[in-house]
């Protein structure tokens, strides 16, 4: 592709407008009733492929790459494909669940937050010296809770959550509108006045925010199947990284390319900025490949990991790189990109029927390539450099004439393909489920706020993996929305006496609620994280009488806890309110 078109130069008008894609090596979405929308990949059979949607951002005007030590294709003459290489990565299982509030303390650690309240601090006193923010790391928590509280009720404007017509008590409990724009006023995340213009980074603004994040998911275990696609944080707002893509769902926003797993966990990003710079410890094989070469750095080599990837940014140069670190890989192709393959066109393809496809090989060094092209609704060109054509399977397809639902050839690299390549729009759609809309300013809001939610779906998706890992039922397991509601709960109102403390509180009290829950409707209780927090835990005494919260007693008292708002004894023969806090 021209380089300068996709690390171009900077816009007047600080919007680059991406041509439309070409629609070589694509396939049209099939026509059965069944399928779903158009920007999905996968089905609930994993076999169909859909459009490759997220390739509109590449220029029309293509490089044709050539490598000078590509020998001949050829037509397999033996339908027995290589043997499948074996994973040689572990995938380590935790033996035990955390709660929500330490998952998402792996992430956003008490180092950044630190960092935060430092700067926040800072940047408020350099706008006025009169009118010192005085944030806390407590009161920094308190508003990434009431943030993510936002993200569940989806008001369309924050200032909503205090009004009485429509206020939200988690949120307008916590701190006043007052504080609360204060601190989103002030929120910053590096020093303004050691910014190097010489070294002008355009995201200096969050650098210590993003490489945080980034070292946090890097550390995390990855599986045998990864990808890199692109994703869209929807931005209308000014800001000169702002991208405008027209044939995506979000058209006006930042684009960020993510190294995922098939299950939705990303293990890696990098925010779109412009030209980039390849290191130089990796090879220079394009514009678009290299930014696979740059994500798949914390891939471990020689263990036949696989990676997927569309035809933005397929090559043979980036194939053949990955394959002599020992990273296996698939993606979509255009034709401009295989030289020296002669693929049968698109009409005699048609001619031989729906389902038909070709294969051709050939040997670069003790690499393997196999270049398929198959024919279903449209042709799509696939590359491998471990998989090919064989074993061919069938999927269902309707046919239109007939009426029908007919079974289609479907070589063994599309299966493979659509199977594993839909981690990144899998992470899309669960972040899309509670996405935050609070508006801003300052543009980089919009990406803080993104982080915020990404971190609380890996984190979600992290405790499934831990749940799978320790054989909990697919039912017991908390859905994303009670996760975030956790979350945000834990951040409002949990203490600090107990945050170095590590694994799930074993309490009778936890145990005894959920046999009476399971019985019957249940009042709910605070979660352990505000509950065990020794903080401002204060008695009171309520006008109307209430059962007492702890199971097993049938007291009614008056008395009740301010903070967690539930009724418990305090008498000389039964101190419910002690055993409530501490068990």
């Amino acid at each position: 592709m021209d380089t300068r078109t996709f690390y171009g130069q900077k816009q007047h008008c600080g919007v680059r407008a991406i041509p439309s894609d070409s629609e070589d090596s694509e396939l049209e979405e099939t026509d059965s009733e069944l399928e779903e929308s158009q920007d999905e990949r996968i089905t609930e059979s994993g076999e169909c492929l859909f459009v490759d949607n997220e390739d509109e951002d590449v220029a029309e005007v293509e490089v044709e790459i050539e490598d000078p030590y590509l020998h001949q294709w050829s037509t397999l003459d033996n339908a027995n494909s290589n043997a499948y290489p074996e994973w040689q990565g572990l995938l380590s299982r935790s033996d035990g669940v955390m709660s929500p509030l330490q998952y998402f303390k792996q992430f956003f650690s008490e180092d950044i937050l630190e960092v935060i309240v430092e700067q926040s601090n800072l940047y408020a006193t350099q706008c006025d010296t009169k009118k010192p923010l005085e944030l806390t790391t407590k009161e920094l928590e308190q508003f990434l809770g009431t943030v993510a509280y936002m993200s569940l009720f989806g008001l369309p404007s924050t200032r909503m959550f205090w009004n009485k017509a429509c206020r939200v008590s988690q949120v307008a409990d916590t701190m006043t509108l007052n504080r609360w724009e204060a601190i989103k006023k002030s929120l910053h995340f590096s020093n303004n006045e050691e910014r190097q213009e010489e070294n002008d980074d355009p995201l200096h603004k969050i650098r210590p925010l993003v490489t945080h994040l980034t070292s946090k998911l890097m550390s995390i275990p990855m599986g045998e199947n990864l990808a890199v696609d692109e994703q869209m944080v929807p931005f209308k707002g000014k800001g000169r990284l702002k991208q405008y893509l027209p044939l995506k769902p979000k058209k006006w926003g930042y684009k960020i390319l993510v190294l995922a797993g098939s299950d939705g966990i990303p293990h890696n990003l990098e925010i779109y900025t412009g030209r980039a710079v390849q290191p130089p410890e990796l090879a220079d094989v394009g514009a678009s490949g290299n930014v696979v070469l740059r994500l798949a750095q914390p891939i471990p080599k020689q263990e036949n990991y696989k990676l997927f990837f569309d035809n933005w940014f397929t090559s043979v140069p980036l194939v053949l790189t990955l394959a002599q670190h020992g990273i296996h890989c698939t993606g979509t192709v255009r034709g401009n990109r295989l030289p020296g393959v002669n693929l049968m066109c698109d009409a005699e393809l048609k001619r031989a029927g729906r389902g038909s496809f070709e294969e051709k090989i050939a040997m670069v060094g003790e690499t393997t390539l196999h270049a398929v092209k198959w024919y279903d609704n449209r042709s799509v060109t696939l590359l491998s450099d471990y998989t090919g054509a064989n074993p061919v399977t069938e999927v269902d397809r309707w046919d239109r004439k007939q009426k029908v639902i007919i079974k289609v050839p479907c070589p063994a690299v599309v299966k493979e393909y659509n199977k594993n390549m839909g981690g990144v729009d899998l992470l899309d759609s669960l972040i899309a489920l509670y996405r935050n809309k609070i508006r801003s300013k300052k543009w980089y809001h919009r990406l803080v706020f993104h982080f915020l939610d990404m971190i609380i779906v890996t984190a979600w998706l992290l405790y499934r993996r831990d749940c799978e890992g320790t054989g909990m039922k697919k039912k017991e397991q908390m859905k994303l929305y009670a996760f975030k509601s956790h979350i945000a709960e834990a951040l409002c109102k949990s203490g600090k006496s107990l945050e170095g403390k590590k694994g799930r509180p074993s309490s009778t009290i936890d145990g005894q609620y959920e046999e009476k829950r399971r019985k019957g409707p249940a009042a709910p209780i605070p979660v352990p994280d505000v509950r065990l927090d020794a903080t401002a835990h204060w008695m009171i005494m309520a006008e109307k009488k209430g059962r007492c919260k702890v199971p097993g007693c049938t007291g009614t008292p008056k008395a009740k806890c301010q903070k967690c708002d539930v009724h418990l004894c305090f008498t000389s023969t039964s101190n419910c309110f002690l055993r409530f806090h501490t068990k």
